[in-house]
């Protein structure tokens, strides 16, 4: 006797249903689950047994076989719990076989018959809704899961209330999405003393999503203009919003079914290990440049990080995503992420500071930068220096320019890009704009070009080099409000490139 119900194993943010089959046959008793899996799946057998223990359902007196398929997919996690559960009471008759085939089914069993609440809600929705089955999972993930919309998701909170509900005794109404989180409310850039030439980087950086490396000494605000980037980032639409959600569903850091619009600010320590970074370790969980898609990631003391670590960065800046590859898998996730690093000019961090003498510089500042390869250096759009603030500029008040208002132009920015690149599917903002486009989009005028051609020529720019300066430029023409790139925009995007160079 064979009963069928459905579980997900994870491949990048994408799912694949995992066939439960139960087969009850003579021979000893006992309760075996074969296919490749991980102690925590081998060890659902006695969380199952002790769950229908406690709903005094007793266990037959024949060998139970319970298999995975396909068998040769690792599989691992306790989300095999419930499935195996409900292709079990399938067998026997205490649940509708066709009931049980009709469903994708996750969650973990408490020995009491309390279903526990795992990672990766979402995307088991999504993969209902492809396969064109309803999800029944744990109540904690309901609200979450819900959020795909394209399926109906039940959430039943113990193990009695999914056999009620698939036997039609006491049917489930499907759960509800989470509330929609809003923006939290963010630091204000109008809190930084001084820094303006920082905050118009930072401006750019927002608008058209270009890369920016941050060189200053000790307490010249680095960290601080960081922090408060999230402050002028437009929130997410609600396309990105899934699929950053999802991202963080497999990693279980979606809470009580919310998802936010806020776009995701991470800052790794950089003591980050590669598996921390990119992805991988157990199951080739996504790493922080994933975790950071659609959104920020901040890399401060950039110097610091190991050198492999900072190495692998190269890829995923160009591409956009990452594979982990591992012997037995291949995860692809996404990973546009806006990088934001912080580096001291030198070990010390006062390399050019008159009054700390340094009887090594230029050489410190040399070895120290020097960490950051070349290759990965020209991946940043914008380079600038940070100075120290005067302590007379911390007495006054503050002043400049809110986050609000410097939102609001990037947000125009952004709808204008939003509408330039409508068709294309791989791309949404100027950052991202190459080839044929990025000439039809980004062409200076004749001053604009003959500046950049002398300057590329002066300074050695490298052909990416030409190109990110073209998009820089880009950009700030959108902050202005102007249809084509001029000469003065492309002389700023130059400064952000040749100042720090020339220092």
């Amino acid at each position: 006797m064979v009963a069928k119900t459905y579980t997900v194993a994870f491949e990048g943010v994408e799912a694949r249903t995992v066939e439960v089959q139960c087969a009850l046959s003579e021979g000893l008793p006992g309760f075996a689950i074969v296919g490749l899996a991980d102690k925590a799946v081998s060890e659902a057998r006695e969380r199952v047994r002790a769950a229908l223990g406690a709903l005094a359902i007793a266990m037959p007196m024949q060998k139970i076989t319970v298999n995975l398929s396909p068998a040769d997919m690792p599989k691992e996690g306790s989300h095999f719990d419930l499935p195996v559960a409900l292709a079990l009471l399938a067998a026997l008759g205490l649940v509708p076989a066709e009931r049980a085939e009709a469903v994708v089914a996750i969650g973990e069993l408490a020995l009491d018959g309390r279903l526990v609440g795992v990672a990766g809600a979402l995307p088991s929705a999504l993969a209902a809704a492809e396969n064109g089955r309803d999800l029944i999972c744990p109540k904690a993930c309901g609200a979450e899961a819900a959020w795909v919309g394209a399926a109906d998701v039940f959430a039943p909170a113990t193990l009695s209330e999914a056999i009620a509900h698939l036997s039609g005794r006491a049917p489930l109404d499907p759960a509800r999405p989470g509330l929609l989180e809003s923006p939290a409310l963010a630091r204000d850039l109008r809190d930084v003393k001084g820094q303006e030439r920082a905050k118009r980087a930072l401006e750019i950086a927002a608008a058209g999503r270009h890369h920016m490396m941050m060189i200053g000494a000790p307490g010249s605000g680095k960290s601080m203009l960081a922090a408060r980037l999230p402050s002028i980032l437009p929130p997410l639409t609600p396309t990105e919003a899934l699929e950053t959600s999802m991202i963080h569903s497999l990693s279980g850091l979606l809470g009580e079914g919310g998802i936010s619009r806020d776009r995701p600010f991470r800052e790794p320590h950089h003591t980050a290990s590669m598996a921390a970074m990119i992805g991988g370790g157990r199951g080739a969980r996504p790493g922080e440049v994933s975790l950071a898609h659609n959104g920020v990631l901040f890399m401060d003391e950039f110097p610091e990080f190991p050198r492999a670590v900072l190495e692998t960065l190269r890829q995923p800046i160009e591409t956009g995503e990452v594979v982990v590859a591992r012997a037995n898998a291949h995860m692809r996730y996404p990973c546009r992420f806006l990088l934001i690093a912080a580096a001291n000019p030198c070990k010390c961090g006062y390399l050019g500071d008159p009054s700390r003498a340094c009887s090594r510089a230029p050489t410190c500042g040399e070895d120290y930068l020097g960490k950051v390869s070349g290759p990965l250096m020209d991946r940043f759009d914008l380079r600038i220096e940070v100075p120290p603030v005067a302590f007379s500029d911390l007495d006054l008040p503050a002043s400049g320019e809110s986050s609000a208002t410097i939102a609001q132009r990037v947000q125009v920015a952004r709808d204008v890009q939003t509408a330039r690149f409508e068709g294309h599917a791989t791309v949404r903002v100027n950052a991202e704009a190459e080839g044929a486009l990025l000439e039809e989009i980004a062409t200076p005028d004749a001053q604009g070009r003959e500046m950049l051609t002398k300057m590329a020529a002066k300074f050695g720019l490298s052909a990416r080099a030409y190109h990110r300066v073209l998009r820089v430029a880009r950009t700030i023409a959108d902050l202005d409000g102007e249809a084509d790139v001029r000469q003065p925009h492309i002389a700023e995007a130059l400064s952000y490139r040749i100042t720090a160079m020339a220092g």
